[in-house]
């Protein structure tokens, strides 16, 4: 998305001929490789690993570090290293995020006309709401301290990145969609007028 956003703002003129049909595919081939990948070494690994401590998480999905205080082996320190391999990739990943975004907004910040501004800011802010809202909380919740561990504070982490951003991201991308938001004003009313209809019968 980011790379998207930058080609659009900062090479407008050769955006047809960067971001053409073969290039996305093969970015999203590369995401989803990677990310499946990274998901499979780490089923793999957590499989073999021997769990001698219940079969009770505090959490609403398998997620690794909670597993991993089920294991009874020295074994989890290989999981502990695809985590440190993961938080290289995914921290390479915020580099890129943070360099493309200071070239977008420099790029921005010179564009003359405010309405150019403010249309060139729209299309990045949703973006870079939804992944601050991401980074920041996976980070904490996988690198915050041992004594700021609460079951409580653990599951509203994993709330918060792993159920509320893929939710916002669909609806952030669609709020700009003047049809979507025709639709859904429609809707609201339909439903408002049928509520009314429904209390004037009672």
């Amino acid at each position: 998305m980011v790379y998207d956003r930058y080609i659009a703002i900062c090479k407008p003129l050769h955006y047809r001929t960067i971001m053409a049909s073969r290039t996305c595919v093969n970015m999203a081939a590369a995401a989803w490789s990677s990310g499946f990948v990274n998901a499979l070494l780490h089923t793999s690994n957590t499989f073999s690993l021997p769990f001698c401590k219940g079969n009770a998480l505090d959490q609403f999905f398998c997620e690794i570090p909670q597993i991993l205080k089920l294991s009874c082996s020295d074994a989890y320190l290989r999981e502990v290293g695809l985590l440190v391999i993961s938080a290289c990739l995914a921290s390479g990943c915020f580099v890129f995020l943070v360099l493309s975004y200071v070239q977008i907004f420099r790029a921005v910040l010179r564009i003359p006309s405010m309405q150019g501004r403010h249309k060139a800011f729209s299309t990045c802010l949703p973006h870079l709401a939804v992944a601050s809202l991401f980074i920041s909380t996976g980070t904490f919740a996988y690198l915050k301290p041992p004594s700021m561990s609460s079951s409580s504070l653990n599951l509203l982490l994993a709330v918060l990145y792993s159920v509320v951003r893929p939710t916002l991201n669909p609806l952030i991308y669609s709020v700009r969609n003047k049809q979507l938001k025709n639709s859904v004003w429609k809707m609201m009313i339909g439903c408002f007028s049928e509520a009314i209809k429904c209390l004037s019968f009672v």
